[in-house]
């Protein structure tokens, strides 16, 4: 089997369809089509079955793919090796972040990169999506969650109390809310997660049972904004309130759990010139003696 037809054979079966396979290579739909036919050519095999919701693997083709996932794996292991061999700070870094984080911390590390070493160009990706470090997705990641695989390498660069907070504006125009009240005649941001749960939960060690919720999101950039806006009370990262301007609500109080930031790369990438300088001007970003942006 030819790695790059096999390359256009597991876009296709990850996808179903030639026209989602051709943007995810960035080609178009006729050169998906020849690809995978000349693959089954070679191979003298019906990979696919074409029916009318889309491509389906046949027993044949549930075979080729177990083989083009090693075949895969073992091309991007052989890219990072080599690439772990540079000592250039030259190219492209990818970086993985919440939206949050990225514009607190990693962009104002970029510019200040980019003066050093112009020639690093990175690429954010933000969101809560957990991207594959081992397939290239992404080099360097920003994760609120330390992974557990061997063949990453971990450091944690913050470890934040979370507090509750809320707008000043807020807190004029409803007051501060009674301890052991139970929120009642307050308004509550909260996280989605926690709404689509449908779950009754604790804010700043109290139970959220006679509020309002009137707000919520995926994200702690989201939240933080709704809270600045003046929707209502929420937990959030103690310095990203204190950086955003709100007040903290019963600062005596803050949730058992901390917010971690973890530092992930691939093992394999751990000596590559421009992805240890990227790594190196992110950690001084989270020093906390260092001045807010």
């Amino acid at each position: 089997m030819n790695w790059d037809d096999a390359r256009f054979f597991l876009a296709v079966a990850r996808v179903a369809t030639l026209r989602g396979a051709a943007r995810a290579l960035n080609v178009d739909q006729a050169t998906v089509g020849r690809r995978v036919a000349a693959l089954e050519q070679a191979l003298n095999a019906t990979l696919f079955l074409r029916t009318s919701e889309g491509y389906t693997l046949t027993n044949a083709g549930e075979a080729a793919l177990d083989a083009a996932e090693q075949m895969e794996q073992a091309s991007h292991e052989l890219q990072r090796r080599i690439e772990g061999l540079d000592d250039r700070p030259v190219g492209l870094v990818r970086i993985a972040s919440t939206d949050s984080l990225a514009i607190e911390f990693v962009i104002p590390a970029v510019a200040r990169l980019h003066d050093a070493y112009p020639d690093v160009r990175v690429e954010i990706k933000a969101g809560t999506e957990m991207l594959n470090l081992a397939k290239r997705e992404a080099d360097i990641a920003l994760r609120t969650i330390k992974p557990d695989n061997p063949d990453l390498l971990v450091r944690r660069l913050a470890s934040w109390p979370i507090g509750l907070f809320a707008s000043q504006q807020y807190l004029d125009r409803r007051g501060t809310p009674h301890i052991g009240s139970g929120f009642a005649g307050h308004d509550i941001v909260g996280f989605q997660a926690h709404v689509d749960a449908g779950e009754r939960y604790n804010l700043a060690q109290e139970t959220v049972q006679a509020a309002r919720v009137v707000a919520s999101a995926n994200s702690s950039l989201l939240v933080r904004t709704a809270l600045a806006a003046g929707l209502g009370l929420g937990e959030i990262p103690i310095p990203m309130g204190e950086r955003d301007g709100l007040v903290q609500v019963w600062p005596q109080r803050t949730r058992a759990q901390t917010y971690d930031v973890w530092l992930v790369t691939h093992k394999d990438l751990r000596h590559t010139a421009r992805v240890s300088k990227v790594i190196e001007y992110l950690v001084e970003a989270f020093n906390p003696d260092r001045p807010p942006t």
